[in-house]
């Protein structure tokens, strides 16, 4: 109850901000995460690689390339599938040049490194994993059992991704994405991540920054895109925006105490300031 306290305090701080947005900073730039290893998984489509990453995975690969490696699928593992293009070569009658057209997808099965054993991989992408390893309130996605990967960045229409129970994707390197996420599973846990998106999104967008901003990450709480975002999903009108997230205000503060009081009883050294 003492952490869904604060979280209420520093939400209507936020709150405020919000009712003269001219006054906000300008969002933060985005880092998009570029891995460049050697797993042929990083030439997929982003949306391939976003598969593998909320399915826990830091690289996957069919059963013969992993063979190909030294590797061998574990006994009993299911695979889970990408999407793989159906691909004719159609002949231009006039021209009689040749081009390759798309005319669907099949579900092409694929086993994560997790699920296999043999000889080792060279290590990669250290400092993108050091990162993942270091992000504030990791312990809680650990606590939960939520995988938490990255995939790469360029060209996706998603900053990062929740999968109900399963795991957290991200492809920037940003606190207030992986906040967002994190808010997400706190959420599902609660038991209402469902039914409107635009809910859902508000609390994450919100609970994220409420949690920075209560763990001193004034500056990675990004109000200014948090509320770009919010009005993104809420409407443009200054005053319907912040409706919306007073309508949601206790579930977002429940979604946020319930992190805090996780990573407080797993003994986590986590120090909340004071708004």
């Amino acid at each position: 109850m003492l952490m869904k306290n604060k979280a209420e305090e520093a939400a209507q701080q936020i709150l405020q901000a919000f009712a003269e947005p001219n006054d906000l900073p300008k969002p933060i730039a985005r880092v998009f995460i570029n891995r460049k290893d050697g797993s042929p998984c990083r030439k997929w489509t982003w949306r391939n690689q976003l598969i593998v990453a909320i399915n826990g995975c830091s690289d996957a690969r069919g059963f013969r390339q992993w063979e190909k490696v030294g590797r061998q699928v574990k006994k009993g593992e299911k695979s889970f599938r990408i999407l793989s293009p159906l691909a004719r070569t159609i002949v231009e009658e006039e021209s009689e040049k040749k081009r390759v057209a798309v005319y669907g997808f099949r579900g092409t099965p694929v086993f994560g490194i997790e699920q296999t054993e043999g000889d080792p991989l060279p290590v990669s992408s250290d400092s993108i994993q050091k990162w993942l390893h270091n992000l504030p309130l990791r312990e809680v996605a650990t606590e939960w059992e939520l995988s938490v990967e990255a995939f790469n960045g360029e060209g996706t229409r998603y900053l990062g991704q929740y999968r109900h129970g399963k795991g957290i994707a991200l492809c920037v390197e940003d606190l207030s994405t992986w906040c967002h996420e994190l808010v997400h599973a706190a959420d599902d846990r609660n038991g209402t991540l469902k039914g409107n998106k635009i809910n859902q999104e508000v609390v994450a967008e919100l609970g994220g920054a409420v949690l920075l901003t209560l763990l001193g990450y004034e500056h990675d709480a990004d109000l200014g895109g948090c509320w770009q975002y919010i009005q993104r999903y809420a409407g443009t009108d200054n005053e319907k925006a912040l409706k919306k997230c007073g309508e949601l205000l206790d579930r977002t503060c429940e979604a946020v105490g319930l992190i805090l009081d996780t990573a407080e009883s797993l003994g986590a050294d986590i120090q909340t300031v004071t708004v």
